[in-house]
């Protein structure tokens, strides 16, 4: 629960950055396998380098670079730590209306991040207190987390539940005056069940419940609610095939908040053990969500910039021109190689490419108006085992 923690508070960190948060929290979380973690037997010291860009026609817009080192470690009978950190910088051209590029603005940021979790195993259960903190010049989130992994008898079943407060501070580089706090709860329940020898299936349902400042200090028009309550079903299925030595990982996410945003997702993932020391994994993840009810599609008119019609005479009391809350489709295409140099260190490197259209909406009509998007995401990362 630290980790997802951290997650949300980089989610918005970034969020002037476009659509950079969304996807960057996306493809770091996508999870590799569904099955629980046991007591580590070994220590494990990781490093992973991120860069990511994203562009619009004619226009490069953010560019993210990301190092971060993860430790995992036995301490004791019965015990492990797990600790991440992370120093990363955004920089590039955000757009302040929609992605009209004649309104982009110019921005620079760099946080330092990192979480840190101790986990108690017992015969059949594992219980686990983790912290999390991120720190920037305009925005700060702390994160509490407890959670528990229960085991059946057999160990054919697990249960996990976990409960995560995060608290944020957000201001503007643009406004010095600006000090506004949100508060976030979590709670998470989820079964894994060994279905048989090749399959691993999992469901886990998250709910989530904010409260505070949720506008982008940053667009000239955003005001949104001061709550949003989130609901997200995940159901997992690994499946192994012993004759090419391939193991299916299939995803799918359905994810409403009450801002009016539904969202789908499928993911489809096959890593081949190409050799004892080469593993190849090709993976497509397809993505469609409705608009928030209070996103306007830009309208143009004498006023010079995309505001709604009306929008003088009767300001609404909330709007906001986000793409990142309209209608639209995307895909993303990715490929890794993993390979084990010795006994103790591997070897990854991952690329994706992400696109993303208004048409593309699966079960009506995308957000009219809006340039369509693309990003490119690197991963590279180096692990050692002692």
């Amino acid at each position: 629960m630290a980790s997802a923690a951290a997650a949300v508070a980089a989610t918005e960190r970034v969020a002037r950055a476009g659509h950079a948060s969304r996807i960057v929290a996306a493809a770091l979380a996508l999870p590799t396998a569904v099955a629980a973690q046991g007591e580590p037997d070994s220590g494990l010291i990781a490093f992973r380098w991120l860069e990511y860009r994203d562009s619009q026609p004619g226009f490069d817009r953010i560019r993210v670079t990301a190092p971060s080192l993860a430790l995992n470690l036995p301490i004791g009978s019965g015990w492990g730590i797990e600790a991440t950190s992370t120093a990363d910088s955004v920089s590039g051209a955000s757009p302040r209306w929609h992605s009209v590029v004649s309104s982009a603005s110019r921005m620079e940021d760099r946080r330092l991040a990192g979480d840190v979790k101790v986990t108690r195993y017992l015969e059949r259960s594992a219980w686990s207190l983790g912290v999390a903190s991120s720190d920037e010049d305009d925005f700060a989130s702390k994160a509490l987390s407890i959670g528990a992994r229960l085991n059946s008898e057999d160990n054919s079943r697990s249960w996990t539940i976990g409960v995560a407060a995060t608290r944020d501070q957000i201001g503007s580089s643009d406004n010095p005056l600006l000090d506004e706090r949100r508060r976030t709860w979590e709670a998470t329940v989820g079964v894994t069940q060994a279905w048989t020898r090749r399959d691993l299936v999992q469901i886990t349902l998250t709910r989530t419940q904010g409260r505070g400042f949720y506008s982008d200090p940053y667009k000239r028009i955003d005001r949104r609610p001061r709550e949003r309550d989130q609901t997200i079903l995940t159901l997992r299925w690994n499946h192994h095939l012993d004759g090419p030595d391939l193991t299916l990982r299939t995803q799918y996410r359905s994810y409403v908040d009450s801002w009016a945003v539904r969202s789908h997702t499928l993911a489809f993932e096959g890593v081949w053990q190409a050799t004892s020391r080469v593993a190849l994994t090709p993976s497509i993840r397809l993505y469609s969500q409705s608009a928030a009810r209070f996103y306007y599609d830009p309208v143009y008119s004498f006023l010079g910039a995309p505001v709604p019609p009306g929008f003088l005479e009767s300001p609404p009391a909330v709007l906001s021109p986000d793409h990142r809350l309209s209608a639209f489709g995307a895909a993303t295409l990715g490929f890794k190689v993993a390979a084990k140099l010795d006994d103790v260190w591997t070897v990854d490197l991952k690329v994706e490419r992400y696109e993303q259209r208004s048409a593309w909406r699966i079960g009506g009509a995308g957000s009219p108006g809006l340039a369509p998007f693309s990003a490119r995401f690197v991963q590279w990362g180096l692990a050692r085992t002692f």
